[in-house]
């Protein structure tokens, strides 16, 4: 009986110590670490082509609400221009206690290896949830460095007013091909006061500091990067047939003027809203609201939104740069980048995408398309997100876009054949990149 009573005795202790043991474990799993506390620096600049203003009073109630919402966490916010950024962070200039933790990223960067690779920060579930080729333009190196937050596009306007006074119909449901786009800009192009000068034309765009053109460029099939190798792809005979649809406008059909290919895009814009001498032209999504102002005011026109003329490739076609999105500064601490993750995300939530449309901005969510449901014009921009391609991050961008830029304004102007462009243009980017490679 004493055998058994001892046995018994035995089995609880050694019952009791384990399941003691065990909590213990548990409670020291189920122990998480403290999150950081302290200051995190933001600088932005102002993202004048996307929202016609800037973003700051948006982004500074995200701060306050975010700050509430983690105690200990405060968040220093500074305003600069583009190219002050850039100067303080070329060559890490600054110290580590100088540098910002948090910075906006567009392509004009002049390193992407001073920012923080993001993708273990993120599960699969929260990056399926951004748009796919939103996403991919934000990589740099296989690797994610910045979260988009917000997008725009390039969008084609047309002055209805000018349409129904020459007799030519708008294109159905906002599609047309090449060849219909050049019709309609025949019947556009006219002297208007009798005095032997054509002094109105159908279109006009930008070919020097923009993106406006490229929808044209690109519509037969031309790539300006291979996305799968991240690499300048401007060549070949679909390159050089689109470059041609351009210079067909000056040179073949006579539907734009002289100047096309020297005039800026500031001034082709007060051309097509305030001289109102051309009707159609480019600019961004802010530009419809703007447009729309000015209509309800009795100062502008009747206008409307349509797609970029089709050609070979048989869809509208769209390139554009308009991505807002921020990176997080390397540091040496992780708790402070995960919490610089855990802000970007936030303003990544639903909630916050859908007070974009208060920047007349987009989401960056794929699961919200019911924006814009009372605004018409806003509505048919959010659709043509389908066709727009975002310029990825490459190292030297800039540098290489001055010389596509430059050698497009050769071929429209006639210095040199739309062939000879293209292959000059390749030449000496792909001199740059072998410099740099060696």
């Amino acid at each position: 009986m004493r055998k058994i009573i001892s046995f018994i005795l035995l089995c609880f202790i050694l019952i009791w110590t384990y399941n003691l043991f065990i909590d213990n474990i548990i409670l020291l799993e189920e122990e998480k670490e403290e999150p950081y506390k302290g200051v995190i620096k933001i600088w932005d600049i102002p993202w004048e082509d996307i929202t016609r203003g800037n973003h700051f009073a948006w982004l500074r109630e995200r701060i306050h609400v975010f700050e509430r919402r983690n105690p200990g966490v405060y968040i220093e916010f500074t305003t600069m221009d583009e190219d002050s950024l850039n100067l303080s962070l070329k060559d890490n200039n600054l110290s580590m206690e100088d540098m910002p933790d948090i910075v906006p990223v567009n392509q004009n960067l002049r390193d992407f290896n001073i920012l923080e690779p993001l993708d273990d920060y993120f599960t699969k579930e929260e990056l399926e949830k951004f748009k796919h080729h939103v996403l991919r333009s934000r990589r740099y190196n296989d690797s994610l460095v910045a979260v988009p937050i917000g997008i725009s596009t390039n969008v084609m306007y047309i002055n209805l007013d000018k349409f129904y006074e020459r007799g030519v119909s708008p294109p159905t449901n906002g599609l047309w091909t090449y060849e219909e786009f050049v019709e309609s800009l025949k019947e556009l192009t006219y002297d208007s006061d009798d005095d032997g000068i054509i002094d109105e034309y159908g279109f006009l765009a930008d070919i020097g500091d923009s993106y406006h053109i490229w929808g044209m460029i690109l519509s037969d099939g031309g790539e300006l990067f291979n996305y799968k190798r991240m690499e300048y792809n401007f060549y070949g005979e679909k390159a050089i047939k689109g470059l041609e649809r351009v210079i067909d406008l000056k040179e073949k059909y006579r539907v734009v003027p002289d100047y096309f290919g020297i005039i800026n895009k500031k001034d082709i814009w007060e051309m097509f809203y305030k001289d109102q001498k051309i009707a159609i032209a480019i600019n961004g999504a802010w530009a419809s609201n703007f447009l729309e102002e000015l209509y309800s005011n009795d100062e502008g026109f009747n206008f409307d939104i349509v797609n970029f003329p089709v050609g070979d490739k048989k869809i509208p076609i769209v390139l554009s740069d308009q991505v807002l999105s921020y990176g997080v500064i390397k540091t040496q601490d992780p708790k402070k980048t995960e919490m610089c993750v855990k802000f970007l995300k936030y303003l990544t939530s639903e909630s916050n995408q859908r007070s974009l449309e208060s920047l007349g901005l987009f989401s960056v969510n794929r699961g919200i398309n019911d924006m814009y449901m009372e605004d018409i014009k806003m509505k048919k921009i959010e659709e043509s997100l389908l066709y727009t391609e975002y310029i990825p991050f490459i190292e030297n961008w800039p540098e290489y876009y001055a010389i596509i830029q430059e050698e497009l304004r050769n071929a429209v102007l006639g210095k040199k054949a739309s062939y000879e462009a293209i292959e000059d243009a390749k030449f000496k980017i792909d001199t740059i990149r072998n410099k740099n490679i060696n």
